[in-house]
């Protein structure tokens, strides 16, 4: 198993979600909105929080955990729906996950994906 969080352009999250969704057996996805930078200095961006003497950029993070044969269409369907071109897109990370765990049943591993 996979864990893939992707940091995304807000005005890009329903263009996002809408093609996520209509991939069969789509595995729950956290959205929350978050806020840094990148390499770029968030001085630059349209849009940006200053908090003291910092300035940050809104984000949004999505976080999926899916099988290994997922990824890769997951990865796609993500990378084609956040693109405009432009700086600030936003990036994907890929990390492994060794179990999950349901808190109801407690039920473990792939089949609670």
């Amino acid at each position: 198993m996979k864990e893939i969080k992707a940091i995304i352009q807000p005005f890009m999250l329903s263009k996002v979600m809408d093609s996520l969704r209509k991939l069969d057996n789509l595995p729950g996805i956290t959205v929350s909105e978050v806020r840094g930078f990148g390499k770029s200095p968030a001085a630059d961006a349209g849009e940006k929080v200053t908090d003291g003497s910092l300035e940050y950029v809104k984000k949004v993070k999505l976080e999926i955990v899916v099988q290994d044969d997922r990824v890769e269409e997951l990865l796609r369907v993500i990378q084609e729906f956040a693109y405009t071109g432009n700086t600030g897109d936003g990036t994907i990370f890929l990390t492994g996950v060794d179990d999950v765990m349901k808190i109801r049943t407690g039920e473990r591993g792939e089949p609670v994906l």
